[in-house]
């Protein structure tokens, strides 16, 4: 039987056929750029650190260090604040669309790595110096070779561990231009993953108009396309074409905490 179990894992490949071409994915080389849920992990929207701790009363110890037969925690957390997390479109929409619902977790799709570019833009009376993704970085990162990746993942440099645990609230952060949002939705990139907290601007009035533009203003038809928030894509990665699997947690709520991997093609 191990000898089995080894020769299994050793031919591990999904194949799958995208655009009319057959393509052939490692599942032993996959790359996890998740960021866990942890007390030292990123946050962002001013929200506390994360918060585990043994359920304790008179009648029951839910941790074995303290004596108790089990560990029993409770963990407070916020989805969209802390960690890797993916949202629905029911994050903009009157409607609940529960992140539960989603069916469907491997795509086709491309890394690239991006530098956002230093724009001014107008906050009040002040002029403020704003990194921003535009959509022209985008189309020139973009491999033209008839791919057409289903999801896209953009790594924003400079990149470093830091990432695993910064607290973003207050820093007016990198974000994504409204047009390029526009561009990825008429391009038929159906999920989005990003290294920031957001695709938006940290402050900007609530319009949110990358998340907006990127679902189209809750078109119906973008209903099964998410964003997934806080990735870490190690430098050793290299850009190109991949496969990517998007797991999120079965919460009755728009978003949840999410494993996200990425597998080489070959």
């Amino acid at each position: 039987m191990p000898s089995l179990e080894i020769c299994l894992y050793e031919i591990m490949e999904l194949h799958f056929s995208h655009k009319g071409n057959t393509y052939c994915a490692d599942l032993t080389a996959g790359r996890d750029l998740t960021i866990p849920i942890n007390p030292d992990g990123p946050r962002a929207w001013y929200v506390p650190q994360v918060r585990i701790s043994p359920v304790l009363n008179q009648h029951f110890t839910g941790s074995v260090a303290l004596g108790g037969r089990v560990n029993f925690n409770d963990v407070f957390f916020n989805p969209h604040g802390h960690g890797t997390h993916t949202e629905t479109m029911g994050h903009i929409t009157k409607h609940p669309m529960p992140i539960a619902d989603l069916s469907r977790f491997f795509f086709p799709a491309q890394l690239i790595s991006l530098a956002p570019e230093c724009c001014s833009v107008q906050q009040g009376t002040a002029q403020i110096d704003d990194q921003i993704i535009t959509a022209q970085q985008i189309r020139m990162a973009l491999h033209d070779n008839g791919f057409a990746p289903e999801a896209l993942l953009i790594r924003t440099l400079p990149n470093d561990i830091t990432k695993l645990h910064r607290n973003y609230s207050n820093t007016n952060f990198p974000y994504l231009a409204a047009d390029a949002a526009t561009y990825l939705a008429y391009n038929h990139v159906y999920h989005l993953l990003l290294d920031l907290p957001s695709v938006d601007r940290e402050e900007d009035g609530g319009e949110l108009a990358a998340h907006h533009n990127f679902w189209r203003n809750g078109d119906a038809s973008r209903a099964h396309c998410t964003i997934t928030e806080m990735i870490f894509v190690p430098n050793d990665i290299m850009d190109g074409n991949y496969l990517v699997q998007i797991v999120p947690a079965a919460f009755e709520n728009d978003a949840a905490p999410s494993r996200i991997m990425l597998y080489p093609l070959r």
